[in-house]
């Protein structure tokens, strides 16, 4: 068993991009579990975009990470030792806590998992929280119908690959955007998408040869200057599901943003929303989601970083667009491979 804890901490709150010098990479004794928790050894850690608002130490929907503490992230592992009656050593479960190798978690707040139903990392990716916000975007917000024409930024990314991939479902003409010819060969051979549009080129020109008859639904990852290219193409009575903003994340001042005079003319709704707001659609996205899985129907790409020390990098390399597919820290070895 090991004797150590090996964590990455908030050094300092970055001023713009994050960069290595922002974290500290410390050992620590192994985690004790209390009453009604177990002893979690880490296997995959999940990075995703929303950690640096975490960082940032701005006020938001959920508490900042303070400095000195371990950085929030949410972890698929095994039990080393367990004080609950519903674990046992061995099981696998998601629901370990930060960027560290082990963790101490309450068994209520785990969800064991079962690897012969599907690898234990998808509870980190399409069958986690991420394939949860493309679904609940669309669901509340976008309600797409068959026909109506789906954009979707960051499309090759874990929640644009699932978001386009369910409105195909529905009939609609789905278009991706993405960064790089390699990726928008992934969005359209892959995925299925009706077209990918490269950011890298001319990007209004490209959406409007995608898009001849305008954007009835956009699923906004990105922000910046994608989302200035899509607003002014959406139609009438088209919705704008706010997931994120990826490329403005890091701005030290406010963009300009497109005017929302247009907003009243068209009947445009224009909403923002946190996946957690819609946990009770959960059970209702896995059992039909995780059977298309499972058929390779619904198909997800995972971008694997090898080691906690390369975490730091790899969150960096997320937020300037360098990963292709669910971005994921391997903390140990997986058994069930």
């Amino acid at each position: 068993m090991p004797e150590t804890n090996r964590q990455v901490l908030l050094k300092r709150r970055p001023n713009g991009m994050p960069v290595p010098e922002d974290f500290a990479i410390v050992d620590g004794p192994l985690p004790e579990p209390g009453e009604g928790q177990v002893l979690l050894r880490g296997i995959y850690l999940s990075l995703d975009p929303y950690m640096r608002g975490r960082i940032s130490g701005q006020r938001s929907y959920a508490k900042p990470t303070e400095i000195g503490d371990v950085i929030e992230g949410r972890v698929v592992g095994q039990v080393m030792r367990s004080r609950h009656p519903g674990f046992r050593e061995g099981d696998y479960a998601f629901g370990g806590y930060g960027w560290q190798t082990h963790s101490a978690v309450d068994g209520a707040a785990l969800t064991k998992l079962d690897p012969a139903a599907a690898p234990i990392s998808t509870a980190l990716g399409i069958l986690g929280m991420p394939g949860l916000t493309a679904y609940a975007g669309l669901k509340t917000i976008g309600e797409p119908k068959a026909g109506e024409t789906v954009v979707v930024s960051a499309a090759s990314g874990a929640v644009g690959a699932v978001a386009g991939q369910l409105a195909k479902r529905e009939g609609c003409r789905v278009v991706g955007i993405a960064g790089g010819a390699d990726k928008c060969r992934y969005v359209t051979d892959d995925l299925g998408f009706d077209a990918c549009v490269d950011h890298h080129g001319d990007l209004s020109a490209a959406i409007d040869a995608a898009c001849p008859k305008g954007i009835d639904v956009y699923f906004e990852n990105v922000g910046g200057a994608v989302q200035r290219a899509v607003y002014p193409r959406l139609n009438d009575f088209g919705r704008m599901i706010m997931c994120g903003m990826i490329a403005e994340y890091n701005d030290v001042e406010p963009r300009p943003g497109p005017s929302l005079v247009a907003a009243v003319r068209k009947r445009l709704r224009i909403q923002g929303f946190i996946v957690s707001d819609h946990a009770a659609l959960r059970p209702e996205y896995l059992a039909m989601a995780a059977p298309l899985v499972r058929s390779g129907a619904l198909k997800y790409r995972e971008h694997i970083v090898d080691g906690i020390d390369n975490a730091p990098g790899a969150f960096i390399g997320l937020l300037q667009g360098r990963n292709f597919g669910k971005l994921i820290i391997k903390l140990g070895d997986d058994p069930t491979k």
